[in-house]
């Protein structure tokens, strides 16, 4: 594989660093050669069969994918990159930097994200080796068990930023849910997890918003800067789709309500 995309160069020592324990934790395919410069990676090649196939349904499967992430997070610390709040908030200034929206729609987000950061516990002792992307389209099942690819976003983080993205991408209802937290924590959620839960699950959203927004604009395809945040209905593709997915999850940030899955889900 080829590391690619709009990541700094200081962070590609970082995902290959993740990428090797990993490999080393039993959770990502075998690293065979790395070669920093050039962004090249080889590795063991992983024949998928479909997530539907995997032993023992639905509930078997968010609980192993989970369990992968408690694996992942007792693992030996990967190298620390950013706070997630400010990894947000660069993301999130871009998108309000651009002609996209009209002026003062997005404030609101910015003033809840400035919120959030001030209140951001920001003690390294607490971060963990964190995916950042663990969307069910980065889990590969070989029809024995699973793996976990695509570590492009991978640094140490809270563990909770794992925990929120794998709740809104395979945890639609409560049981479900309830599935995921066991296996990810492996203990009964108390005020002070419930809390940290809220914020990153917020913070999640809003990166995602960010993502599908930046997308959206870069493509140039609005003629005035939108001044609607209501979302009737998504289109099938194109950037239009990704704008009217980018304001379902600023609308997720703000108020709680369900965002649409990453990628589509078993």
């Amino acid at each position: 594989m080829r590391i690619e995309g709009p990541h700094s160069p200081l962070r590609v020592p970082t995902q290959y660093e993740a990428m090797r324990m990993a490999a080393e934790a039993g959770l990502a395919p075998r690293v065979h050669y790395v070669e920093a410069t050039a962004g090249v990676a080889v590795m063991d090649f992983i024949e998928q069969r479909p997530l539907d196939d995997y032993p023992g349904g639905l509930v078997a499967l968010v609980e192993a994918m989970g369990v992968m992430i408690a694996r992942l997070q007792a693992s030996p610390p990967i190298p620390a990159f950013i706070d997630y709040p400010d990894m947000v908030s660069r993301l999130f200034a871009h998108v309000r930097r651009t002609s996209l929206f009209a002026a003062g729609v997005l404030d609101p987000h910015w003033h809840r994200l400035e919120q959030i950061r001030a209140a951001w516990d920001r003690d390294p002792a607490r971060l963990v080796s964190s995916h950042n992307d663990c969307h069910p389209g980065n889990f590969l099942f070989d029809g024995e068990r699973l793996w976990l690819v695509d570590w492009e976003s991978a640094y140490r983080n809270d563990p909770f930023v794992d925990v929120a993205i794998l709740l809104d991408n395979i945890a639609p209802t409560s049981e479900l849910e309830a599935v995921v937290l066991r296996a990810c924590l492996g203990r009964d959620l108390d005020a002070d997890d419930l809390r940290r839960l809220q914020t990153a699950r917020a913070l999640t959203r809003l990166y995602f918003a960010g993502f599908f927004l930046s997308g959206s604009a870069a493509a140039g395809w609005r003629a005035e800067p939108d001044t609607d945040l209501a979302v009737e209905r998504v289109p099938y593709a194109g950037s239009a789709a990704l704008h009217a997915i980018g304001k379902l999850y600023l609308r997720g940030f703000l108020t709680g309500q369900p965002v649409p899955p990453l990628v589509p889900f078993p």
